[in-house]
């Protein structure tokens, strides 16, 4: 009876510590950020820094070796930029970290796996490596379209807000509430910067930077421009949502006509690897020609980089921009 106690209490004890792990597993990170936030951080990263918590964004010591290499040739503020963009919270060290690690294990998993296929170990590495790069090109991509969608409706709520009688930067903090993400983000951070002191116009021309689309930047114009020679702003807005709109239309149509020459330039581009994937089951032989061969696996880089010139050229071709 005491042995089937204590087994009882000694389970229960296992599951109230089970239980605790993982709550703290998933509320400790945000608790910590809590605290930081509280009490300002620890005080021995304060005096590492060198300057104010709201200056230093990034730590000096964190990827100090991937941040010299990629300062030559000038990729950190365009990843930062891109990053910033996208809408995501990466870091740009261990973004190009991420990069390279991909990078290696590619060229590693071709080279000791595949010794057939060494000749396309630095291809294949290159492809893997970039993978971080074009996730966050797409979702910069997808995050761009959501607020191009939801822009003139946004301008139309600024324009009723100001012909309620709010002042222009109350209109703005009003979208936060209104409207949803990537729309209210920006728009919010546009009224924190200038709520916090600095000046109105650089603070569309960061937004600007942020989300670089053609109708942001006419709306920024719009408004800079409103404000150092005057006139009735929310008749401004109404007339640039109606202008985007209608561009929307025109590009819609635009797109329409064209998909018949992207739906060709796929299939073209689909064909050649369909053809190889066919001889590949009918005739091994010939296919392997290609990856045994040097001569065969200079044809085929030569066939595969053609390939992609081809599909570009004729993206670009059906690419009408409106």
């Amino acid at each position: 009876m005491l042995l089937a106690a204590v087994v009882f209490v000694l389970a229960w004890l296992a599951s109230m510590g089970l239980i605790w792990g993982l709550w703290r597993a998933r509320h400790g990170a945000r608790l910590d950020r809590i605290t930081r936030r509280l009490t300002g951080g620890a005080t021995a990263e304060r005096k590492a820094r060198k300057g104010p918590a709201l200056i230093q964004t990034e730590a000096p010591r964190h990827g100090k070796y991937v941040m010299q290499l990629a300062a030559q040739f000038r990729l950190i503020e365009r990843l930062r930029m891109l990053i910033e963009q996208a809408g995501l919270k990466w870091d740009v060290a261990r973004t190009l970290h991420g990069c390279l690690a991909l990078f290696l294990a590619g060229f590693a998993f071709v080279w000791y796996l595949t010794p057939a296929l060494r000749s396309l170990a630095p291809l294949f590495g290159i492809l893997c490596g970039s993978m971080p790069i074009v996730y966050i090109l797409r979702v910069r991509r997808d995050r761009l379209r959501k607020f191009e969608e939801m822009f003139p409706e946004g301008l139309e709520f600024l324009a009723r807000s100001m012909r309620a009688g709010h002042a222009f930067t109350v209109a703005l903090e009003l979208i936060h509430a209104e409207f949803r993400e990537p729309l209210s983000g920006e728009f919010r951070r546009v009224f924190d910067e200038q709520n916090l002191g600095l000046p109105l116009e650089v603070a569309f021309q960061k937004f600007a930077e942020r989300v670089p689309l053609m109708d942001v930047r006419f709306f920024v114009s719009a408004v800079l421009l409103q404000k150092r020679t005057g006139g009735n702003l929310s008749d401004l807005l109404d007339k640039l949502a109606h202008l985007i709109r209608e561009r929307f239309t025109l590009r819609g149509r635009i797109r329409a006509i064209s998909a018949h020459g992207r739906m060709t330039g796929t299939v073209l581009s689909l064909i050649p690897v369909v053809v190889a994937l066919i001889m590949s089951w009918v005739n091994p032989d010939l296919i392997s020609f290609f990856f045994r061969d040097e001569l065969g696996r200079m044809m085929l880089a030569a066939a595969v980089g053609l390939q992609v010139v081809g599909y570009l050229i004729i993206r670009r071709i059906v690419a009408i921009e409106v």
